[in-house]
C-alpha cells in the first residue's frame, strides 16, 4: 500500500477507494462460487458457507479491534495498538487517510481481511466441521492476519511495520500478506485434518464447471479493485496496476493451458479458470513494480509453475482439496520473488530487479519477508487447528463425511433430488436424506439424469 499522509479529501479518490472496496467485497462471493463449483454435490453449500460466514465474522472483528491492531500506531513493528478500538475517533471530519476519509480506507482494508481467511477454506473441503471453521477464522485472523498486515502495510517513515517499512520488501496488494499467508495456513490445516476418505481412490471431480467459471469471472472482475484500488487514489498508479493485472492474468491462462496440453493432451475449462486465478495471485504483489511486458512474462511463468505445483500434493501426500497451496502459496511466492527479478524503477513501486540492473538485494528482501510470513502462518495455523480439533472438534466424523457435509452440518442439500411426492422445503431439510449413490465415472445416479458431475 502507498503511504498515507494528512491531506485534503479528494472526492475522486474517495469514490475510487469506496468503489474498489465494493469490488473486493464481491470477490468473496466469487470465491464461494469458484470453490463451490469445484467440490462434489454433497459439499456445495458448506463450501460456500465457509466463505460467506467469513464475511460476517471478520467484519465484526475488524470494527471491534482489527483495524486498530493493524493500522493504529505501532508496537514493536509487528502490531498496532488499541487506540482506535471500535473505530474510535474515525467518524470525525478531520479523520483523513491520504486524500480520503479514514473510514473509506477502513472499508477497503476490511475486504482484504475478509477474503484472506476465506481462501484457506478450499484446502479442507468436504471434511471440516462448521463450528471448527468459525473458531479457526477467529483465532487465525486475530493471531496471524492482523499482525502480518501491520508488518507489511503500516508505513511510517521507517517507524512502521518491519516488513514493509523496515525491511523494504514490496507487497503492493497482498502477495505476502494475503496469498502466501493464507497458502501456508492452508497447508497446515490440510495436514492437521488429514486426507479425505477415498482420496486418490474415489472420483472427486468438480460438480459444476459453470459455477467455477462464474466464480473465476467474479474474482477477475473484483481483482481490479484489489490491485488498482490499492493505489488509494485515482491516478497513474491505479492505471498501471489495472493494466498489469489484466495482462498478467491473460498470460497466466495461456501458460496454464500450454502445460495442460503438453502433459494431458487437452486444455480444460478448469485449467483456464485456475490459470486465471494463478495469474491474479502472482501479479498481486508485483502489479506496481513491473512494466506491462514484465507482467506478461510474469503471468506466463506463473500459470505454468502453478499448473505443475498443483500436482505436488499427490507426490508429497497432503490432501489440499482445491489446490490452495499450489495456486495461492506458490503463486503468491513466485509473484513476490519476481519483483526482485522483473522489477523496474519505471513502475510506481520504483525498484529495479536483477534483470534491470538492480542486483540481488531486492530479491533477498522479498525472500526474507515471504519466508518469515509463511513459517509464522503455518506454525500458528497448525497449532490452532490441533487445539480446535482436540476441543470442539474440527475434522468431521467418518460417517458424516461419507453422508455429506451439507446434510450433516447444515441439514440442507444444494440440489433437490427427491421425487415430486417426497419431502421438500423445511420438512425436507429437517431430516437429511441419504447421499446419492456414486457411479464409477464419478457421477451420482441422480446427477447423471440431470447432467451434473459428482
Amino acid at each position: 500500500m502507498e503511504g498515507m499522509t494528512l491531506m485534503e479529501i479528494n472526492a475522486g479518490d474517495t469514490a475510487w477507494v469506496l468503489a474498489s472496496a465494493a469490488l473486493v467485497m464481491l470477490m468473496t462471493p466469487g470465491l464461494a462460487f469458484f470453490y463451490g463449483g469445484m467440490v462434489r454435490v454433497k459439499s456445495v453449500l458448506n463450501m460456500m458457507m465457509m466463505s460467506f460466514v467469513t464475511i460476517a465474522v471478520v467484519t465484526i472483528l475488524w470494527v471491534v479491534v482489527g483495524y486498530s491492531l493493524t493500522f493504529a500506531g505501532d508496537t514493536g513493528h509487528v502490531i498496532g495498538d488499541f487506540s482506535e478500538v471500535g473505530l474510535k475517533g474515525l467518524l470525525a471530519p478531520e479523520a483523513v487517510s491520504g486524500t480520503t476519509p479514514t473510514l473509506a480506507f477502513v472499508a477497503f482494508q476490511l475486504m482484504f481481511a475478509i477474503i484472506t481467511p476465506a481462501l484457506i477454506s478450499g484446502a479442507i473441503a468436504d471434511r471440516a466441521t462448521f463450528r471448527g471453521w468459525i473458531a479457526f477464522v477467529v483465532g487465525w485472523t486475530l493471531l496471524v492476519y492482523f499482525p502480518v498486515a501491520h508488518s507489511v502495510w503500516f508505513l511510517d517513515d521507517g517507524n512502521g511495520g518491519w516488513i514493509g517499512d523496515k525491511l523494504k520488501a514490496v507487497d503492493f496488494a497482498g502477495g505476502t500478506a494475503v496469498h502466501v499467508n493464507a497458502g501456508a495456513a492452508a497447508l497446515a490445516l490440510a495436514i492437521v485434518l488429514g486426507k479425505r476418505i477415498g482420496w486418490k481412490k474415489d472420483p472427486m471431480r468438480p460438480h459444476s464447471l459453470p459455477l467455477v467459471l462464474l466464480g473465476a469471472g467474479l474474482l477477475w472482475f473484483g481483482w481490479f479493485g484489489f490491485n488498482a484500488g490499492s493505489a488509494l487514489s485515482a491516478g497513474t498508479t491505479a492505471a498501471v496496476t489495472f493494466v498489469n493485472t489484466q495482462v498478467a492474468t491473460a498470460a497466466a491462462v495461456i501458460g496454464w493451458l500450454i502445460v495442460e496440453r503438453l502433459t494431458h493432451g487437452k486444455a480444460t475449462t478448469l485449467g483456464l479458470a485456475s490459470g486465471a486465478v494463478a495469474g491474479l495471485v502472482a501479479i498481486t504483489p508485483s502489479c506496481g513494480a513491473v512494466t506491462p511486458v514484465g507482467a506478461i512474462i510474469l503471468g506466463l511463468f506463473a500459470g505454468a509453475i502453478c499448473a505443475f505445483a498443483v500436482s505436488l500434493k499427490y507426490k508429497l501426500g497432503f490432501d489440499d482439496s482445491l489446490d490452495v497451496v499450489g495456486v495461492h502459496l506458490v503463486g503468491g511466492l513466485f509473484g513476490s520473488l519476481a519483483i526482485g527479478l522483473l522489477g523496474s524503477a519505471a513502475a510506481p513501486s520504483a525498484v529495479d530487479g536483477l534483470f534491470y540492473g538492480g542486483g540481488a538485494s531486492q530479491l533477498g528482501k522479498q525472500a526474507v519477508a515471504n519466508l518469515a510470513v509463511g513459517v509464522y502462518s503455518f506454525a500458528v495455523a497448525f497449532i490452532l487447528g490441533k487445539v480446535i480439533d482436540k476441543t470442539i472438534g474440527f475434522r468431521l466424523k467418518e460417517d458424516d463425511e461419507v453422508t455429506g457435509v451439507d446434510q450433516t452440518e447444515h441439514a440442507e442439500t444444494a440440489y433437490d433430488y427427491l421425487s415430486a411426492g417426497g419431502l421438500r422445503g423445511a420438512l425436507g431439510t429437517a431430516r437429511p436424506a441419504p447421499a446419492p449413490a456414486e457411479t464409477e465415472n464419478g457421477t451420482t445416479e441422480a446427477s447423471e439424469k440431470e447432467g451434473v458431475k459428482a
